[in-house]
């Protein structure tokens, strides 16, 4: 590893996406240097659900996924990360819904979607089939569970120890040619990579403005988790069908889109992608969202109607009678309406990374691979 004073490589970031990039860089041999405005990572990367969620991307995608996923492998074993591997359970509660996932298993073979009966499925969310309105379902069984508040502080923290460069409560007003203007003066590297997330505007702005990059702001829970669901749980829904490229591209998603509309239009007006996942924490939480709306400049307030309906939807689904609200809170990611990851190199020393689409967690070492060999992205 390079001893020089001037690093290999600048990070500018320390969401998920900028460690991911810090690691596989380290992994390289390289002397890395990692600029982050706060003290500790506090954004999109601790905010979501921990859901790795590779199989639901869409196919353009997958190589990158996959990538990822054997990512995250070697990075929670290193570090020492929980990272479950429970896959994703799918529950139908319509023939339609039901359609979609015998559609997704049919393009994308057995060892990717396993189709569940009704007792399966049931038995899988640890719920009564009587009351739950089952009728089948399906498991990812490649997809991962992490928890999101231990995974980018503690690969922060494994990354310092390992020699990598923390520079924190510094801010980062411009970059170019290897030249990283900040509050605390001018840092140098062979190679700077961006990774702001949805603070892009504030480094690149007309690059933003270019490609559409506003803040998605959702409305997330955590609850008490009663024993009969696993820690390990990770559930997406019919919501998630008509949301995820890959299912979302399935012949039957057009019908299921306008089922949801008839039958769930609260839901449908919120822009939900109503999930659950399981926490490892001692207590034993359940993290339930997400709604989804965009401005340039968000207001901090949280919608009780949309916590509640959002709640009460997966509380049905999982036989949960008195939810017990531990948190509430606003994620906030980037997002545009026009692509799903920019990957902008403005001059020959600097990337720009930014995931627009809500799956940064999922992609995240395979978009570090990406950016480490140089490589364009896939369009998906």
């Amino acid at each position: 590893m390079s001893t020089a004073s001037t690093p290999d490589l600048i990070v500018v970031g320390s969401g998920i996406i900028g460690l991911a990039t810090a690691w596989r860089a380290w992994h390289r041999g390289m002397s890395v240097q990692v600029i982050d405005a706060a003290a500790r990572p506090t954004g999109a990367s601790i905010q979501n659900f921990g859901h790795a969620c590779f199989t639901a991307q869409a196919d353009a995608i997958q190589t990158v996924a996959s990538l990822s996923r054997q990512g995250w492998v070697d990075a929670a074993a290193e570090v020492g990360l929980w990272a479950a591997t429970p896959g994703t359970i799918l529950p139908a509660t319509t023939e339609i819904e039901l359609e979609v996932l015998r559609e997704f298993a049919s393009h994308r073979g057995e060892r990717e979607v396993l189709l569940l009966n009704a007792e399966d499925t049931c038995a899988r969310l640890g719920v009564s089939g009587m009351s739950s309105g089952i009728i089948g379902g399906a498991n990812l069984p490649r997809d991962m569970r992490v928890n999101p508040r231990e995974a980018a502080p503690a690969l922060a923290e494994w990354l310092a120890s390992h020699g990598v460069t923390f520079t924190w409560n510094t801010s980062v007003f411009s970059v170019s040619d290897g030249c990283v203007h900040t509050s605390r003066g001018e840092f140098r590297a062979a190679e700077v990579v961006v990774c702001p997330g949805h603070h892009l505007s504030k480094i690149f702005p007309d690059l933003a403005n270019d490609q559409g990059v506003r803040t998605c702001v959702l409305t997330m829970a955590s609850i008490d988790r009663p024993d009969h669901i696993s820690a390990d749980l990770a559930m997406l829904t019919g919501t998630s069908m008509a949301r995820y490229d890959g299912l979302a591209a399935m012949p039957s998603a057009t019908a299921l889109r306008a089922e949801l509309a008839d039958r769930e239009p609260e839901l449908v007006d919120c822009v939900a992608n109503l999930m659950v996942t399981g926490m490892p924490d001692p207590r034993g939480g359940l993290f339930i969202g997400d709604s989804h709306s965009y401005s340039d400049s968000p207001e901090p307030f949280i919608e009780e109607s949309t916590a509640s309906l959002l709640l009460d939807r997966a509380s049905r689904l999982l036989g949960i009678d008195r939810p017990v609200v531990r948190q509430r809170w606003q994620g906030r990611y980037a997002d545009s309406s026009s692509t799903n990851l920019v990957l902008h190199r403005p001059d020959d020393r600097t990337t720009v990374a930014v995931v627009t689409s809500g799956i940064g967690m999922t992609l995240s070492f395979g978009i570090a691979s990406l950016i480490i060999n140089h490589d364009d992205a896939p369009t998906f």
